[in-house]
């Protein structure tokens, strides 16, 4: 298709939409081979992110259009209050309510049009007006939501969005309590949406409208049901037909269909579904070829035989078939695929929670840098952002609600928690990476009625909302290995932490999971968390485990546990997935444990995103294709024993090293560790450096410690 509008001409539209260039609507089949198509936009999105003013407090009147705001502090969004006390330990940061306002202009091309007032995340309830009128409210910290603006805002004139935000204590809201900081503020981004009259709804939970449930999913073929929500807002009944269009990367058409003229009468709806069938598709593969199509569903107003695009929505495609086997793990698209990952959280030092889309990419190189396939989303729904990495990336995604800790036997926290893993669904169904929706995290009442009761009925609406994924749950390390998911997922994640808070690293891990496999063979069983703390100041050669809570968390026991655990679960297939506990190191203010108040220090990496840990390393000898050469104990500059060793992670299959330009020797190794023990410092300055060939290149790496 060719001769679409620019954005003037969206803006202004013609008969209030696109006019089709092309002679007649294919009515279904396949398109033919040489066919291209680029989709139409005749939505408008602004951002409105900058020009807030805001105020650490409850203020009367501050909705009204004539208050005075002058004195309030200007901001942009992604904004929070918590960024500086949520990490400062002494669990006392602020909880209360912020006031934000900004004026906007709506431009005069947007008359006659829908518009939405978007927010992409507010924790955690938000009571919102514009130009004194109350839109409503919004609780749950961590899910899009949107308001229907079209009666308040006015085009060609000054407007004012005012919006009540707090995170105080709610136990009516998930989650009532976890470790982290719950920051407050309107922390990721704010836009205004313009549609047609007649568009693809935009109030299904925030969702995108079009939902692309796929099945069959073969290298021969594979079939797409394109399920589309449409709404009319005029004011008289029109005629419409859907057309839906996959396209490849090229924009080469691979399927179409387009559906019968259908009467949708003023102020309501209809849900059209069709199905596509794709020969020899391109599948989305993981992190080996994430190839993505793009889904495009058109709104055509056929009205007294006119043929108008009032609305397109495009979402990207991954074709892709996914399993979980009990006895041999995780299979994509047919074949074996060991997921190793990290847990992750949204937040970093400086920002909080207010960060950008640069942000959320440089976490996801670090991610790939490291060799992940895979990434669970803790402890609720993250920034849409995240999941187009991911699919692009070719991760692997545990995507989850905030259901943590402990449940409220209330309604009104029943219906909540409920809401917000659909808010996750029907936001996310597209999402190709997405595979597990996980219902909770470490309920501590596992044996409770109340917790029960309400764990049953969101496995229940991930079974009515998306069958085709895998349900899944995270249970306390400390709780019996049949609490609560195993009465209701399909699948189970453990967060085990011997090692750390109990036991030892050193085999109870391999031999607790065996257990658990031979007395429960048909079980789906995952380890969901597993790590243990770093500071990144702190050192000592082999240290003994450190007291958890304590203020000496040496970055070599990190690497020394972390070795240990890979061994062992690596060696287990019937684990369908590993996710260490953490990336990054993360602010949750009621810890003050490794010199560090304020901060959970388990990351691989720490919260300002500078350094890579030694155990980083070590899973990227183990997990990434790319070469890797890296001597351990590089911070531990100044020593006061001459007698240690040299202990390098490589992807090489020998390294050979210096100390103070005398050689140590030529190493080989099966586990990716390359040890020298026992080397000698002579007073002062010391240099160690390392050699080795790596698929046909050289590598080197050094240090310089200093004895004395």
């Amino acid at each position: 298709m060719t001769g679409f509008p620019t954005r003037r001409q969206m803006l202004s539209g013609t008969a209030g939409g696109v006019l089709a260039s092309f002679a007649g609507i294919p009515k279904a089949g396949a398109a033919s081979a040489a066919a291209t198509y680029t989709a139409p936009n005749p939505r408008v999105r602004i951002d409105l992110n900058a020009g807030w003013r805001f105020v650490r407090a409850d203020v009367a009147g501050a909705e009204a259009p004539g208050f005075d705001d002058s004195g309030w502090a200007p901001v942009n969004t992604p904004h929070t209050w918590n960024a500086v006390d949520g990490a400062d330990g002494g669990n006392n940061y602020y909880r209360g309510v912020g006031w934000y306002r900004r004026h906007y202009t709506v431009p005069s091309e947007l008359a006659g049009k829908r518009l939405y007032l978007q927010f992409a995340g507010v924790n955690q309830v938000a009571d919102v007006w514009v130009n004194g009128t109350y839109l409503g409210q919004h609780r749950g910290g961590y899910s899009r939501f949107r308001f229907g603006v079209t009666a308040v805002l006015i085009p060609g004139g000054d407007n004012v969005i005012a919006v009540r935000v707090t995170n105080a204590r709610d136990t009516n809201i998930a989650p009532v309590s976890a470790d982290y900081t719950f920051e407050g503020g309107i922390y990721r981004n704010v836009s205004l949406w313009a549609t047609d009259n007649l568009h693809v709804r935009m109030e299904d939970y925030a969702g995108p409208g079009i939902y692309l449930r796929q099945s069959d999913v073969t290298a021969a073929s594979a079939t797409v049901t394109v399920t589309t929500k449409l709404w009319n807002d005029g004011s008289t009944m029109r005629s419409v037909v859907v057309r839906s269009v996959i396209a490849d990367k090229s924009g080469t058409v691979v399927a179409e269909t387009s559906s019968t003229a259908q009467a949708v009468a003023a102020a309501t709806g209809a849900e059209i579904r069709q199905t596509v069938r794709i020969d020899n598709p391109r599948l989305w593969n993981g992190l080996a070829d994430p190839y993505l199509h793009n889904a495009s569903v058109e709104i055509h107003d056929v009205t007294a035989g006119a043929d108008r695009i009032a609305d397109v929505v495009t979402e990207r495609l991954g074709l892709r078939s996914v399993a979980v086997d009990a006895g041999t793990g995780f299979h994509l698209n047919g074949s074996h695929l060991g997921l190793h990952g990290v847990n992750l959280h949204q937040e970093r030092a400086v920002k909080g929670w207010a960060v950008t889309d640069a942000d959320h990419t440089q976490d996801f190189d670090l991610i790939r840098e490291l060799g992940a396939n895979a990434i669970r989303m803790a402890h609720y729904q993250h920034d849409q952002k995240d999941y187009e990495l991911a699919d692009e990336r070719g991760l692997i995604v545990w995507a989850e609600i905030p259901l943590v800790n402990s449940v409220t036997d209330a309604t009104a926290f029943t219906a909540g928690t409920q809401n917000q893993l659909r808010e996750l669904i029907r936001q996310n169904y597209n999402h190709p990476s997405i595979v597990f929706w996980g219902i909770g995290n470490e309920l501590t009442d596992y044996n409770g009625t109340a917790t029960n009761r309400l764990l049953a009925s969101l496995a229940g609406i991930i079974e009515s909302e998306d069958p085709d994924r895998l349900s899944t749950y995270a249970v306390r390390g400390e709780d019996p290995d049949n609490a609560q998911a195993g009465l209701h997922t399909r699948t189970t994640g453990f967060n085990k932490y011997y090692g750390w808070y109990y036991g030892s690293k050193d085999g109870d891990l391999g031999a607790w999971a065996d257990n658990l496999h031979t007395n429960s063979p048909s079980r789906r069983i995952a380890m969901s968390e597993y790590g243990v703390g770093a500071n990144t100041a702190q050192h000592a050669l082999n240290p003994p485990k450190p007291a958890p809570g304590g203020s000496w968390h040496p970055e070599e026991y990190q690497a020394l546990f972390h070795e240990a655990a890979w061994k062992q679960l690596d060696a287990r297939p019937y684990i369908w997935g590993s996710f260490v506990w953490a990336m990054f190191d993360f602010a949750s203010d009621g810890r003050n444990e490794g010199g560090r108040p304020g901060i959970n220090d388990k990351g691989l990496v720490t919260r300002d995103r500078q350094i890579r840990k030694d155990a980083f390393y070590w899973y990227k000898a183990n997990w990434a294709s790319t070469p890797t050469l890296h001597i351990t104990s590089r911070r531990w500059t100044q020593r006061t024993d001459a007698l240690t060793e040299l202990k390098v992670y490589s992807n090489a299959d020998k390294v050979t090293a210096t100390l103070n330009g005398a050689s140590l020797g030529t190493r080989s190794s099966s586990d990716r560790i390359f040890r020298w023990a026992d080397i000698t410092l002579k007073p002062g300055r010391n240099t160690a450096a390392v050699t080795a060939t790596i698929n046909g290149s050289t590598y080197t790496d050094s240090v310089d410690w200093t004895l004395g």
